[in-house]
């Protein structure tokens, strides 16, 4: 060994020792935190602790003279961090000449910590259950309004991968909620599977308020080619649709005569003039015994009142159009438009002169924003920056809208990245939907948490419930900058797990910057042994269209890093889980966390007899060579 590379190890050692130092020294700073903590989480609390130290240093230049004398990097300490660090300088020692005494064999003076990644997974099983049989991320699943009615939507769910179900308090009501926990059970009992229960409290979200209803009347149309020719006929159900045909989209047309209904058959011509006063012809295209399927060639407005004539009855007979639900309207806004969010939550008057008022739920608001903050509306959609702020009254000024103007609805996401908004994450209907959770539900979820104190406050109304889990859904600035603070507070608890919320942290972060958030938060979390959830539109086209986008599916396959995984709803649910259940599947042979697993390829294989006779039609490898 020359004297520069000895010299240079002991100066990597020496580091390494400084770094070791610096950890054992935050361990004492937060000693309290650390005792606070369940008995079972203080292993994990510690390392989390000594986590936070690490990422406090900038150790790029270590890791490239480590690197570079084929040492650990440090790079994947997450789980352990301090028997990381011990094992680098026990492997320094002996790598550097021995001089007498000056240099003895490196023997830490605390006990080896628990395994990390064996605390990870145990953690994962007393939260989220059993890990499944072909696969190490479990999935969650939202369930839709319908599951209180629809049993076999429930068992389809769980027959094709759903491993828990999610339940939003911020829609339906306790007898809803009743029905879909009964729905679920009833699967289980037929399926054999486990499947949990978590409920999402709404939490403070703040919303836009209504919007002046439109006209009641349902638009027709059938499905045209660039030139205008007929490509496939409009669709509606006359009288009430059948449960088992939600898929077809066709829109439902109530009829005030069951016995006019009742005389229809297939090919009856119906003869109407519409709303506008065009005549039109509707085709009976099947049967039901409480209404009937139509098509019609030509667009069709309906309208409470609207007289339908069969042609093969008499002609005085007729039934007519019942109550329709008025129209959804919306504001349409551009850039350069100014939006007022106002307290007055009284319905909002649609507009066109470029200013818009709305609603807004939070009043909160009005108390604390100021003007340069940012506004986002609906998921990001719509953006801008507050330039007035009075009692009753936010001014924005619109930056960001589509060039051809972003629809604006009620009961739309508001959010405020840059305010400080002192409000509880636990709200008065949280409180009361604790009651029905902690009766039902195998975890709550808390919304909006942004820091340690809403933690403590949830908390505080669980007592009694100590096998109840809780997830922390990290969806502002706020609660991502203190997660550390969030975990050591929750680890008091038993059964304790992170939801990355993608969708309102990807607008309080921006969007540029979600990629480098999420991924900073499965980091954090491993280092607590705490599972996470990785949610928010994981394969969404699929579940809502029946195809899935290139781009979502790579999302999806990312998400094997998170130990589950939460699909939204959507009528093509079940296909959305069997894909999601085969990739996390598929991906758990090559990833574990953020180390890649060097399993066999044997789709690169040179000592194949013949190497592209393997390969599929579509450049893939066959199966039977993967």
């Amino acid at each position: 060994m020359t004297e520069l590379e000895f010299s240079d190890l002991v100066s990597l050692q020496a580091d390494v020792e400084s770094l070791r130092a610096h950890l054992l020294l935050a361990e004492v700073r937060q000693a309290d935190e650390i005792l606070a903590v369940a008995a079972r989480h203080t292993a994990s609390a510690t390392n989390l602790v000594h986590y936070v130290e690490l990422r406090a240093h900038d150790l790029r230049d270590l890791q490239a003279r480590l690197t570079n004398r084929g040492l650990t990097s440090l790079g994947r300490t997450e789980s352990g961090v301090l028997a990381s660090v011990d094992g680098l300088l026990r492997t320094l020692t002996l790598l550097i000449p021995q001089v007498g005494a000056v240099n003895p064999v490196y023997a830490p003076e605390v006990e080896r910590p628990p395994d990390g990644s064996a605390l990870l997974t145990h953690n994962a099983a007393l939260l989220l259950g059993a890990q499944p049989a072909q696969r190490s991320t479990r999935i969650m699943v939202t369930l839709p309004s319908e599951s209180a009615t629809d049993a076999a939507m429930v068992a389809s769910m769980l027959e094709s991968g759903m491993d828990l179900a999610r339940i939003n308090c911020a829609h339906d009501g306790p007898t809803s909620w009743a029905a879909m926990i009964a729905n679920i059970h009833s699967a289980e009992a037929a399926t054999g599977e486990r499947c949990r229960i978590a409920m999402d409290l709404g939490g403070p979200k703040l919303r836009t308020g209504p919007i002046t209803p439109g006209p009641e009347v349902i638009k027709v149309k059938p499905i045209r080619s660039p030139t205008g020719a007929v490509q496939k006929r409009g669709l509606a159900w006359l009288g009430t649709r059948p449960d088992n045909a939600v898929a077809l989209g066709a829109p439902v047309i109530p009829i005030t005569d069951s016995s006019w209904l009742a005389r229809r058959r297939v090919g009856d011509e119906i003869h109407l003039v519409d709303t506008r006063g065009a005549h039109r012809t509707l085709t009976v295209e099947q049967i039901f015994s409480d209404g009937c399927l139509v098509s019609l060639p030509q667009t069709v407005y309906f309208g409470p009142g609207l007289a339908l004539a069969a042609a093969r009855d008499e002609r005085d007979v007729v039934a007519f159009v019942g109550t329709l639900n008025p129209t959804e309207q919306f504001l349409l806004v551009h850039r350069g438009d100014t939006l007022i969010l106002t307290a007055d939550l009284s319905p909002a008057d649609v507009t066109t002169d470029g200013t818009h008022r709305i609603g807004c739920t939070l009043p909160s608001a009005f108390l604390e924003a100021r003007p340069g903050e940012r506004v986002m509306l609906d998921d990001g959609k719509i953006g801008g920056v507050i330039v007035a702020v009075a009692a009753t009254e936010i001014t924005v000024a619109v930056h960001h809208a589509s060039l051809v103007g972003t629809k604006l609805r009620a009961e739309k996401g508001i959010n405020l990245p840059d305010t400080h908004l002192s409000i509880s994450a636990l709200t008065e209907q949280d409180e009361a939907d604790l009651d029905f959770v902690r009766a039902h539900a195998d975890i709550v979820n808390m919304s909006f948490v942004r820091s340690a104190d809403d933690v403590r406050d949830l908390l505080s109304h669980l007592k009694g419930n100590p096998e109840l889990g809780i997830v922390l859904k990290i969806e502002t600035v706020a609660a991502f900058e203190a997660l550390p603070q969030i975990l050591l507070e929750a680890m008091r608890w038993q059964g304790v797990g992170v939801m990355i919320a993608r969708g309102d942290l990807a607008v309080e972060a921006g969007f540029e910057r979600l990629a480098e958030v999420q991924e900073e938060i499965l980091w954090l979390c491993e280092s607590a042994h705490v599972p996470v959830i990785w949610a928010t539109q994981v394969l969404d086209t699929l579940a809502r269209t029946g195809l899935p986008s290139r781009a979502e599916v790579t999302d999806a396959a990312m998400a094997e890093r998170a130990e589950c995984v939460m699909l939204n709803k959507g009528p093509f649910i079940a296909d959305a889980i069997s894909m999601l259940a085969g990739i996390l599947g598929r991906m758990q042979g090559h990833t574990d966390k953020k180390r890649s697993l060097l399993r066999r390829l044997r789709a690169w294989d040179l000592d194949a007899p013949d190497a592209t006779a393997t390969a599929s039609p579509a450049g893939q490898a066959s199966p039977q060579r993967s």
